[in-house]
């Protein structure tokens, strides 16, 4: 098993329920991500955690960027968008998942019936075959589990950016309307002192028998912190861990 599929089924596995209802919800979410991308013209994306899958649609902002426009619901075996992610300037890429890694981190702390009513927005650069890099506004929610605590569903869309957002990233709240900046030394509890302890020693360069010895562990002990490591900050290997922890002050 390669580190994609570890990470994989370490997102995946969180506690859903099996409530027969759900299906009703799922449908009636599959058709509010199809309603954005026919009336914004947006790229949506529903990913489901539970069954590990994603449905798109694409607006018209789709042939900006060299994709094809269609609005019938192409499902994706992942809940990964990667042909969506690789059009993201490079610069920006880490720090999306940053942003993402710390909107999970804050809506985890709300109470369910609260999660709802706020979602992540940001701003991102994005390749197209003619303009080069454009400004694009991407936005998340998350949709809980319909009988657990579990995040079930997440949103995503990509439009172009038509306003100035506040912040460069920030939660805004559908109800109130206000908008708070998510700082990234929030962040500092994705990880445990250990983690981000074994997480500086691989940004320096060690090997898991270095790490082993300094710290006075086992191997197997730095194995399992490395793939906690990599759950936690939803990336696929240590490069990127790294790239990451750095932007959330974590190293």
């Amino acid at each position: 098993m390669n580190a994609k599929e570890k990470l994989d089924r370490k997102l995946l596995q969180q506690d859903f329920s099996q409530d027969p209802s759900k299906q009703s919800v799922l449908d009636r979410y599959r058709h509010i991500a199809a309603g954005y991308a026919e009336l914004e013209n947006n790229i949506a994306v529903l990913s489901d955690m539970q069954q590990n899958i994603s449905y798109v649609y694409s607006g018209r902002f789709a042939s900006l960027l060299g994709l094809k426009v269609d609005l019938n619901e192409c499902i994706l075996p992942s809940i990964w968008e990667d042909y969506i992610m690789r059009l993201i300037h490079p610069e920006d890429l880490p720090a999306k998942h940053a942003e993402e890694l710390m909107f999970n981190n804050y809506v985890r702390k709300l109470p369910r019936n609260k999660i709802g009513d706020h979602y992540l927005m940001s701003q991102l650069r994005m390749k197209t075959p003619t303009l080069g890099y454009v400004p694009v506004l991407h936005k998340m929610f998350y949709i809980p589990d319909v009988n657990s605590n579990s995040l079930w569903l997440a949103l995503c869309l990509y439009g172009p950016l038509t306003f100035e957002i506040p912040m460069k990233c920030c939660v805004a709240n559908s109800v109130d309307g206000s908008v708070i900046e998510l700082k990234r030394e929030n962040a500092m509890n994705i990880l445990t002192p250990r983690e981000r302890q074994i997480l500086g020693l691989i940004e320096k360069g060690h090997i898991s028998k270095d790490i082993a010895d300094i710290l006075n562990i086992s191997k197997n002990t730095v194995s399992r912190h490395r793939q906690e490591i990599l759950a936690k900050l939803q990336v696929r290997n240590s490069i990127e861990a790294c790239q990451v922890a750095r932007l959330l002050k974590l190293i």
